[in-house]
């Protein structure tokens, strides 16, 4: 159990993207708010081979930084309010939009995982 693919393919792009098994896309992936669970509940796919490593975290740091660099800078241009203030406003939103899509995207690369059949790098002998 669990090395069969499903006769409908999942979508592993919208079944990582909601926490969802890549296989069946109905189990919860996730156990915690980043810990993934060891095996699936409906249909047993062992999640052993899901490996993100920092890759969500690469992606969310260009994401919410962009987005962040940009705010800071339009208001600085447009208002230019103390640095407290900056303090104050951004901190909080940083914090908060990363902690909103870290886990999309550990799913999605986990999904991505699964799909293409992903594995650590070995050499050749």
């Amino acid at each position: 159990m669990g090395d069969e693919r499903p006769a409908q393919p999942v979508n592993p792009a919208k079944s990582g993207l909601l926490g969802h098994c890549p296989r069946c896309g109905s189990g919860r992936l996730f156990s915690g708010f980043l810990t993934v669970k060891p095996a699936c509940s409906v249909c047993g796919q062992s999640f052993e081979f899901a490996d993100s490593g920092d890759g969500p975290a690469v992606f969310v740091i260009m994401i919410v930084g962009f987005v962040i660099v940009g705010l800071v800078l339009f208001v600085e241009l447009s208002y230019q309010p103390p640095v407290w203030l900056h303090l104050v406003l951004w901190f909080p939103l940083t914090i908060a939009l990363a902690g909103l899509i870290l886990r999309p995207l550990k799913g999605l690369m986990i999904g991505l995982q699964f799909k293409h059949n992903a594995q650590e790098g070995r050499l050749d002998d």
